[in-house]
């Protein structure tokens, strides 16, 4: 793996706000070849990095770094890219403007097109928010995706996923020390009610009946949920809140030319199309990624029954759902 900085500039976003000395950083894996269509796009995810698709990459698995250039860009507000703990603790941190979906992915075409020299994408593929650049990506150039897999994500923000968004982003708010975005020191207290507020809706109703939170090293629901408190406590505030937006906001509709019509955009993805919710998805749910993909010419819907609910999709998480990713993978590759 490699890891690099593509320098933007000052980036002009669809808000009309302004994005300063904006740096898109990016990982590779293996090489491009000479037609410059080898390359495997996958778009970072909610507080995900480029090293959190590792579990999916490696030689003989579906993306081969020996067969394929593999790019995973991060996004906007992930702590890598430009994002709001890269600015001084105060107002200034809590002033980041909002990035959508689609300046994400338009920064990543200029990084693919201008820097890396890739000229067609095999496959674009991604998780939760990775799928919902995936998406964007397949209809914004068609003619470069080749192929798509969006994994528990949906091109757009429904509104349970956006109630879902506004629960948690409260929860972080009402800590006093987040002092509307100009916080000095971190919101602890937000953060750990934050990551005990999602926990919730990560897994399915049956997941936590089982108590299958066993398996992953809680012995009990209140040590899993202290389990997500913790971890939380690693990730700056406005970075959370920054893609929080990306994501609430997020409509494939916006795209120009689309007049706010997601089903005319979806209708522009020409790629291969095989769309992978979960059954027990409580935010991105299999019935709304079903009914995007009746939209996209082609396409097929292939549900992952996993109690894991959303998490089911998370890169190499889980041995079986991943086997199932991968031979998805492999199948679109192979066309």
């Amino acid at each position: 793996m490699e890891l690099a900085r593509f320098p933007l500039g000052d980036v002009t976003l669809r808000s009309s706000a302004m994005l300063e000395d904006a740096v898109l950083a990016y990982a590779t894996w293996g090489r491009l070849n000479t037609a410059g269509d080898n390359c495997i796009l996958l778009p970072t995810y909610y507080t995900g990095t480029h090293q959190s698709y590792a579990g999916l990459i490696g030689p003989g698995r579906a993306l081969d770094p020996d067969r394929y250039f593999i790019v995973s860009p991060n996004m906007f507000g992930n702590g890598v890219s430009t994002s709001p703990s890269h600015r001084p603790a105060g107002a200034a941190r809590g002033a980041f403007p909002a990035v959508d979906i689609h300046d994400n992915v338009a920064c990543q075409h200029r990084l693919l097109s201008e820097h890396l020299g890739v000229r067609r994408i095999a496959l674009a593929a991604g998780w939760s928010m990775g799928a919902m650049q995936a998406y964007s990506w397949a209809a914004a150039y068609p003619e470069m995706v080749k192929a798509l897999l969006p994994i528990c994500g949906t091109s757009r923000c429904w509104p349970l996923n956006r109630v879902f968004l506004e629960g948690v982003a409260a929860a972080l708010r009402a800590d006093c020390n987040y002092a509307g975005g100009a916080y000095l020191r971190p919101p602890t207290e937000g953060l750990k009610a934050f990551g005990r507020a999602y926990c919730g809706w990560a897994y399915s109703a049956p997941f936590f009946r089982k108590a299958l939170y066993r398996q992953l090293g809680a012995d009990s629901l209140e040590a899993f949920l202290v389990q997500w408190e913790n971890e939380h406590l690693s990730f700056d505030a406005g970075d959370l809140l920054a893609m929080l937006s990306t994501w609430a906001n997020a409509d494939i509709g916006a795209l120009p030319g689309c007049s706010g019509d997601y089903r005319a955009a979806l209708s522009h993805i020409t790629a291969r199309t095989i769309a992978m919710p979960c059954r027990y998805d409580a935010y991105f749910t299999a019935e709304e990624a079903a009914h995007e993909t009746s939209f996209i010419p082609g396409a097929r819907l292939e549900v992952l029954d996993s109690v894991y609910g959303h998490c089911a999709g998370a890169p190499g998480r889980f041995p079986v759902e991943t086997a199932k990713i991968e031979q998805t993978m492999r199948e679109l590759l192979a066309r």
